[in-house]
Parts: C-alpha cells; sequence; structure tokens
C-alpha cells in the first residue's frame, strides 16, 4: 500500500485547520532531517530506476532532466543538490520521485524515501524568526513527529523560482493589466492586507503593489492578520484581504471563516491565493465565502479581481 493512501478530503481538513503532510528523508545516511510536503501537492511515488531521464542541454544545473510518466513529460528537480546534500551514485540509483503538483505544473523531485503522512494541527506549524533573517531562506517552518524528531517544511516555490522560473507569476503584467480600470477609492487609499508565509511568494506580491502604486501589508501567517484586523477599531475600512491557504498557526481556510462569520468584517473582499489548485480547495474556499480563488501563477491578477469585487458590492 503506498503512504499516500486513505489520505483525508482537504474539506474536512479545512473545518478543523488541519492538513496531513508526506514526510520524506533526502539520504540514507542516520544524520539525514526529515522533510515534509504538503499531501494535497503530490501526485504519487515512483522508483527512479524504473525511469529514463533524459537530460536537458543548457538547463539548470538543479534540473536534472525529464522522465516520460503516462504520456507526461516531467522536468526532475534534484531537491538534495538545492539543500547542498551530495548522493552517492548508488543512493541516486536507489532513490524516488515524488510527483508534485504546484499551481497545475507537475514535477518531479528526487527524494530518497517517503517515510508516512502524519496529520497536524496548523498551530502545530511552527516558524521561528531565524528561518526568515535571510530573504534567500530554504526553510519556511516546522513540526514535531511523534518520537520528538523535528520535519522540516521548505519553501518550494522558492525551489521553483530558482529553477523553474518561467513557472512563476509574471509580475511585469502588473500594472500594464489595470490601466484601462477605474480604482475606486477605498482600494486607492486604503491598504490591502495579504497573509502568506513564502517568502518568493511575499516578494511577488510585494512587487505586484508596488508596480500599481496601491498599498500593502504583509503578514507571515493567517493568525497575525487576523489579530491585526480584530484590534483595528473599524475593520470596515480594509479595501481586500488576499490569504494563502498553507501557513503555520492558522490556514488560510481559517481565515476566511473568521472574517466571513463577523458582521464586522464578512463584507471585506477576500481572495485566496494558492499554489494548491485543485478543484477541492477551489470549491472550499468558494463554501466558506471567499469572494475568488486565483493560483499563485495569476497573481498579477490580484488588483484587477479586487476591483471587481469592491465593483460588485459598490464600492466607487
Amino acid at each position: 500500500m503506498s503512504v499516500l493512501d486513505n489520505v483525508d478530503t482537504a474539506t474536512n481538513l479545512a473545518k478543523n485547520n488541519e492538513l496531513q503532510l508526506l514526510v520524506f528523508r533526502l539520504s540514507n545516511s542516520e544524520e539525514s532531517a526529515y522533510y515534509a510536503i504538503n499531501v494535497f501537492k503530490t501526485r504519487e511515488v515512483v522508483e527512479s530506476k524504473n525511469h529514463y531521464l533524459t537530460q536537458i542541454p543548457s538547463a539548470h544545473p538543479f534540473l536534472e532532466g525529464t522522465i516520460i510518466l503516462r504520456d507526461l513529460q516531467i522536468p526532475i528537480l534534484n531537491l538534495p543538490a538545492w539543500l547542498g546534500i551530495h548522493l552517492t551514485k548508488q543512493e541516486i540509483e536507489n532513490s524516488n520521485i515524488l510527483i508534485c503538483d504546484f499551481n497545475g505544473i507537475i514535477i518531479g523531485l528526487r527524494i530518497m524515501s517517503a517515510y508516512r503522512v502524519i496529520k497536524k494541527n496548523w498551530n502545530e506549524m511552527h516558524a521561528p524568526d531565524s528561518y526568515r533573517l535571510k530573504d534567500n531562506g530554504l526553510v519556511m517552518n516546522d513540526t514535531r513527529l511523534e518520537d520528538g524528531s523535528l520535519c522540516l517544511i521548505l519553501d518550494y516555490e522558492k525551489l521553483l523560482a530558482d529553477v523553474i522560473p518561467q513557472a512563476m507569476v509574471d509580475v511585469g503584467e502588473s500594472p500594464a493589466n489595470i490601466k484601462d480600470l477605474h480604482i475606486p477609492q477605498k482600494l486607492k487609499n486604503g491598504v490591502v492586507l495579504i497573509a502568506e508565509d513564502s517568502k518568493t511568494a511575499q516578494k511577488h506580491l510585494s512587487h505586484i503593489f508596488k508596480n500599481s502604486n496601491l498599498n500593502m501589508l504583509l503578514f507571515d501567517n493567517g493568525k497575525k492578520l487576523i489579530d491585526h484586523i480584530f484590534a483595528l477599531p473599524d475593520p470596515s475600512i480594509i479595501p481586500a484581504v488576499v490569504t494563502d491557504i498553507e501557513m503555520p498557526e492558522m490556514s488560510g481556510f481559517t481565515v476566511v471563516q473568521r472574517l466571513k462569520a463577523n458582521p464586522q468584517t464578512k463584507n471585506i473582499p477576500i481572495i485566496v491565493n494558492s499554489s494548491m489548485t485543485g478543484n477541492n480547495n477551489k470549491r472550499e474556499a468558494d463554501t466558506l465565502g471567499a469572494d475568488r480563488f486565483v493560483d499563485k501563477t495569476k497573481s498579477h491578477n490580484i488588483i484587477p479581481l479586487i476591483v471587481s469585487i469592491m465593483q460588485e458590492k459598490g464600492e466607487s
């Protein structure tokens, strides 16, 4: 039986501020750390030795090449090398490929072995300031396994930005896509609040709003955003909220639930901006009351979407 079998649905997990993680290792060394990724970004684990790797001339050094899996050409990223871990020839032969879906883009990550799937509450995910001291940090947050072992969650969006930058949002499309739009005064004079824990995604969003001459305020997780909002004398001044789904302490789905359940904040436009683009997540965001869902490769559309929602709500 695969370690990915019997995974709970995203909807059930979202209601309880929970997530499920696939835990894996990158080396056979006893000192090898545990790493994890949200199971809803994964598709399957395949044995490397069963798939011929075609190298790509002049590719990024961490882009090993491509494999063909069920008629789909999939780029293979050398995750150990990205983290400075050297695998022996024997380890490479015995390694596995973790097939993942980021923003609808299918990639393979070289790993040594898949360990197990664990369920965690988002408040059990920790993001120490030490992970955020540098803009080029590779670890986003961590959690503990049952035996107390530390398990690291990586900034996979940074991995994509480093190795396959064309898979990320084109921040240059904004402000060109708003030049013909009428920007409501509330948006022009206000501050859009954004919950996003990825440094890479934060940079992209900062560029988009700066290029558009609009104000925004970033929070590293949903709890910080919620605490800020409910500390305001009048939360209705907020023109819009943008939230990721995967964040330590409080998920984006819980952010949507909390804001839509409160009479003071239920009319604030909310856009869910996530790399988890499966239909279940889109349906859940809609069910909870989010006004729009946009995947991170299309983050340049966030401002036009905010304008559209505000116009629907009668803002001018």
